[in-house]
């Protein structure tokens, strides 16, 4: 005989005497599985206070590319992301070339043709390269293709000679280290999507406004969030070459 409540359980034993044996369950943590809709718009809103307020502000295409350009010129150096063979990503420093502008969002690199980043990029054209302001916290990541060229025109168009100090002059009189060096290639990213953070708030307000919601339990976003989709670059690359 079993008593529910107790989970007693009653055997009988010889003589006819009764013993009872009380059988402890060991305690078991249960779990509790959440399912989140995350294809829910506003499920995702929800979860997500600190991107839909910074999302919150809807501004046109041509604002877009400003707030960006403005990022790149504070930041000047930028992270080139691409893939080797066995699927890792390798980052380094580069500065772009170009000069950016309202309907000229490509990244064009100068850079040394016998480095690894050349074997990557065939290997995978797909890069990621992004930008980050240090005095404003602003952010930039473009997501695009990259195209490796040896244009003379545009490796001219583009030459430093700050670039020499990076592949040399081997005394060869080939391999000079100017913009007639067989080494010398053009890297240009160009985009599929352009995705930012921008504020124009100061250290000091950014802190302020981030500790008030801390203290209220309210999420806050001191700046903007922004992405310029693959439509948008078209549109104002058709708006470049007009």
């Amino acid at each position: 005989m079993t008593n529910a409540d107790n989970d007693v359980k009653v055997t009988p034993v010889v003589e006819g005497v009764r013993r009872e044996e009380i059988q402890y369950k060991k305690p078991t943590r249960k779990s509790i599985e959440v399912t989140i809709d995350m294809s829910s718009p506003s499920e995702r809103a929800r979860l997500d206070p600190y991107t839909t307020q910074a999302e919150n502000k809807p501004i046109s295409p041509l604002e877009k590319s400003k707030a960006l350009c403005t990022i790149i010129k504070a930041a000047k150096t930028g992270m080139l992301v691409t893939r080797n063979t066995e699927g890792n990503l390798h980052s380094r420093a580069m500065n772009p070339v170009n000069t950016l502008g309202e309907g000229q969002l490509n990244l064009v690199f100068l850079a040394n043709n016998v480095t690894a980043k050349f074997e990557e990029i065939e290997n995978d054209s797909h890069v990621n390269v992004s930008f980050f302001d240090s005095s404003t916290t602003s952010w930039v990541s473009y997501a695009g293709r990259a195209r490796v060229s040896q244009d003379r025109d545009l490796i001219h168009k583009h030459w430093s000679k700050s670039v020499t100090g990076y592949i040399g002059n081997l005394k060869d009189g080939i391999h000079t280290g100017n913009e007639n060096d067989p080494r010398v290639s053009a890297i240009e990213v160009v985009p599929d999507e352009i995705r930012y953070w921008f504020t124009e708030k100061g250290a000091v307000p950014r802190t302020v406004q981030v500790a008030a919601g801390a203290v209220t339990g309210k999420a806050t976003s001191p700046g903007e969030l922004h992405t310029i989709t693959n439509d948008e670059i078209q549109l104002l690359r058709g708006l470049h070459t007009t």
